[in-house]
């Protein structure tokens, strides 16, 4: 019996699934927004904002504590200094989940989640070819 267990075992061992939340809320602090299934996103969404909640707070343990989570110092210096001051004023509610639809090669729910208030230029930057057509000849 699974009594008071919460979370979703995504078909994962405990490892993976840590990884897995690690790299989606590091890819959502990135990108303020991302598609990923509509399970995946109901699990990231209580992950990402007690990471916010964190940020808010400030401090050394909470960053910390945020860091041990997140495993990303470019995301954890976005969070403590540009989303905490962005949801200074709000009590909760980082994030929106849009159910977008079913995917076609599994038919899979899918869904996107982003933050709310998002900065619409942050979405698919560093996208791309690692290296520039004149650093690869170079090298």
């Amino acid at each position: 019996m699974r009594h008071k267990l919460a979370g979703r075992k995504l078909q994962r061992k405990s490892g993976h699934r840590r990884a897995l939340l690690r790299n989606l809320a590091a890819a959502l602090i990135k990108h303020e927004q991302i598609q990923t299934t509509t399970a995946k996103a109901r699990e990231l969404r209580p992950y990402v904002e007690k990471l916010i909640t964190l940020a808010k707070r400030g401090g050394l343990s909470n960053r910390r504590l945020a860091h041990s989570r997140l495993m990303d110092e470019t995301q954890e210096r976005k969070l403590f200094e540009v989303l905490a001051e962005r949801y200074a004023g709000r009590e909760g509610g980082y994030t929106r989940i849009i159910k977008a639809g079913i995917r076609a090669s599994d038919a899979a729910s899918v869904a996107i989640i982003e933050l709310v208030d998002r900065d619409v230029d942050a979405k698919g930057q560093d996208s791309g070819p690692v290296q520039n057509a004149e650093e690869f000849e170079a090298a």
